[in-house]
């Protein structure tokens, strides 16, 4: 297992089904962490890069409706 962290700047201000979503990311196999940044403009994300690309992760985000830049 290799734990990769990186952080993506939001589009816009995430709404209450945004943070349902985000909850919803936690299912997917290789993601470990998901939460928004004090800022409120940026997401930290930690997932398993022995599962999943820098491009697969990011996709698993913008698939469940985070508003990514």
């Amino acid at each position: 297992m290799t734990k990769v962290d990186v952080t993506f700047k939001l589009s816009r201000s995430l709404t209450d089904d945004d943070l349902k979503n985000i909850s919803r990311v936690h299912a997917v196999y290789g993601m470990f962490t998901v939460r928004v940044l004090p800022s409120g403009h940026e997401l930290f994300l930690e997932y398993d890069a022995a599962r999943l690309s820098p491009k697969e992760a990011r996709a698993t985000l913008e698939e469940h409706g985070i508003p990514l830049a």
